[in-house]
């Protein structure tokens, strides 16, 4: 991938792709550019076979992401920012309906727009100096891009009420105990924590992994039985691919599978 952005930096390790948000004098914080720029290259691990795993991480060890750039807020018309909430949520959801899994290796601040970036991803871990939060009630806002909703979902509704309505930001230690968080590790740690998770994930069969991920990330955010139809229909699927047979044959076999995406 040699495309050159502005706002992101883009590495390659085997068949992982590392989204780096690179605007560390803002605290990696997003502005037009950089939704756009995430958009683009979301879109081009998407249409890439090659790609198994995403990480997405922050330039430097002070901020994942604080959220917007507030400096973009005095310019903004109620319509603009309305479009700027939409254009957000619309980014961050095709991380959750990505075939692919991706991880959030947060790196230091993850607040407002980080933690909501976070919240769209599959699984987060974070260094052990992070903070996460949705402290934009501070401001006299409420969170715009998927933060009332993820939020809700991940660590339950008397959680996020008090993370949205207070603001209150939680330490890494915290956040993984009410299971924002899966894992923290020190600061020196969380690229090869990152790293050997991603590989792991990459091991797996890239179709039954897509369709495990739509029966979680969807299955979940509809009446049970319809959960439970699309559960069968994406298992029945299953039973068309040379994955399933070649898992089977080395389960019998008791050697490695070797999952070619078919």
């Amino acid at each position: 991938m040699s495309k050159a952005y502005e706002t992101i930096k883009v590495e390659r390790e085997q068949n992982v792709l590392w989204i780096i948000l690179n605007r560390p004098h803002r605290l990696n914080a997003f502005n037009d550019v950089l939704i756009e720029e995430l958009a683009d290259v979301l879109d081009t691990a998407e249409n890439d076979p090659s790609i198994k795993c995403v990480v997405i991480t922050g330039e430097g060890d002070r901020a994942f992401s604080a959220g917007a750039d507030l400096t973009m807020f005095p310019k903004a018309t109620p319509v603009k920012a309305e479009e700027f909430s939409r254009r957000g949520q619309e980014v961050f959801s095709k991380i959750e309906k990505m075939s692919k899994p991706v991880i959030a290796a947060i790196n230091g601040f993850a607040l407002g727009g980080g933690l909501e970036l976070a919240l769209a991803c599959d699984f987060r871990i974070a260094a052990e100096h992070a903070e996460l939060g949705n402290p934009e009630i501070v401001l006299g806002l409420i969170p715009g891009w998927g933060g009332t909703q993820r939020l809700v979902r991940t660590v339950g509704l008397p959680k996020a009420k008090e993370m949205v309505m207070l603001g209150i930001r939680v330490k890494a230690d915290e956040a993984l105990k009410i299971g924002l968080v899966h894992k923290v590790v020190h600061y020196d740690e969380l690229k090869n924590e990152a790293r050997t998770l991603a590989q792991k994930l990459s091991e797996g069969p890239p179709i039954a992994m897509k369709y495990a991920k739509y029966a979680l990330n969807f299955g979940t955010q509809v009446p049970l039985e319809m959960g439970l139809r699309l559960e069968a229909a994406l298992m029945g699927l299953t039973f068309s691919t040379e994955d399933l047979k070649e898992g089977i044959e080395a389960f019998m076999s008791k050697r490695k599978a070797e999952f070619k995406g078919k």
